[in-house]
């Protein structure tokens, strides 16, 4: 059983009966759900994932203490506290009383503020252009249980939505470093006689056409650990795959070629999605082709690297 499954049946068992029968008045302006951090947040939990930070539980976001003091909150605390310590064959993990738990009583502003800088999740263009986009994938993952007031749920899907003129200056930084590592310093390094610098390069090439991908499927790169794993759940380009691994862990039988076949398959994308005018096979070409496309000037004429 999936984590989130897990936390989502525990709830409904037990977590939702908890809110009815002792918090009734505060039921419609509490979210709970399971999101943040954590391999079941995405779905992305194993075997291997079970020895640590995996538990039936869920979260309660509440809105700010205006609405529900300190004194509810607590009583929220001690609440979730008791509930049964075992589930389908699962124990839940203590408390902390200095903090830091995935699960239990949170507020809302405190989890946004924490991943992405702002409460209401409302960024300004330079806060989207150096927020970790792991951040924004975990502020927006896993699932939400129950939210009849949609306040948590708004903050959610506006935060889902890169604007436009960012994901084209993370796109176009993007395709720099990936024309800069693969289509030019991996040769270098090699006539140079430097094959560890050449290991390097593809690394980097690696890294920077995994978030070119990303960022065409329309999705925030997540946590080092997941982005393999994401990248076969994306709906387009994961075929990719093979071919970036073989890089990375050096045993691409022909690694120049495998490099000019991602990129040739990058710059197909750019032109489907009509995001470059360039036909060459030149990176850097498309690179400042699809700065240009971008419509703010101020966004557009900041340094092409400004976004990754």
């Amino acid at each position: 059983m999936k984590g989130l499954e897990l936390c989502e049946r525990f709830y409904e068992t037990y977590g939702a009966p908890m809110l009815h029968a002792q918090f009734a008045p505060f039921e419609e302006i509490i979210a709970v759900g399971l999101c943040g951090s954590g391999s079941e947040c995405f779905g992305f939990d194993d075997e291997v994932s079970r020895d640590h930070d995996f538990e039936p539980g869920f979260c309660l976001f509440l809105p700010g203490e205006d609405v529900i003091d300190r004194r509810t909150a607590f009583l929220l605390e001690r609440a979730y506290a008791k509930l049964p310590k075992t589930f389908l064959g699962f124990e839940r993990a203590s408390l902390s009383p200095v903090g830091g738990n995935r699960h239990g009583v949170l507020r809302m502003d405190d989890f946004f503020r924490a991943k992405v800088g702002a409460a209401d999740g409302r960024l300004t263009a330079e806060q989207w252009l150096r927020v970790p986009e792991f951040y924004l994938a975990e502020a927006t993952n896993g699932k939400v249980f129950r939210d009849d007031c949609g306040a948590f749920t708004a903050v959610r899907e506006h935060l889902a939505h890169m604007p436009e003129d960012i994901r084209l200056k993370k796109l176009a930084g993007a395709l720099l470093l990936m024309a800069q590592s693969g289509q030019y310093n991996y040769a270098r390094c090699l006539a140079h006689g430097e094959p560890g610098a050449a290991q390097l390069a593809l690394n980097e090439f690696v890294g920077a056409a995994l978030h070119t991908v990303f960022l065409l499927n329309r999705a925030y790169l997540p946590f080092y650990k997941w982005q393999f794993r994401a990248l076969r759940a994306l709906p387009h380009m994961n075929s990719l795959e093979p071919g970036l691994l073989a890089l990375l862990i050096g045993k691409a039988k022909a690694p120049a070629e495998e490099v000019d076949a991602i990129c040739a398959a990058v710059i197909s994308a750019l032109q489907s999605q009509e995001l470059t005018t360039q036909t060459c096979g030149d990176l850097e070409r498309h690179a400042y082709s699809v700065n240009d496309r971008i419509g703010d000037p101020q966004i557009r004429n900041l340094h092409i690297l400004a976004g990754v």
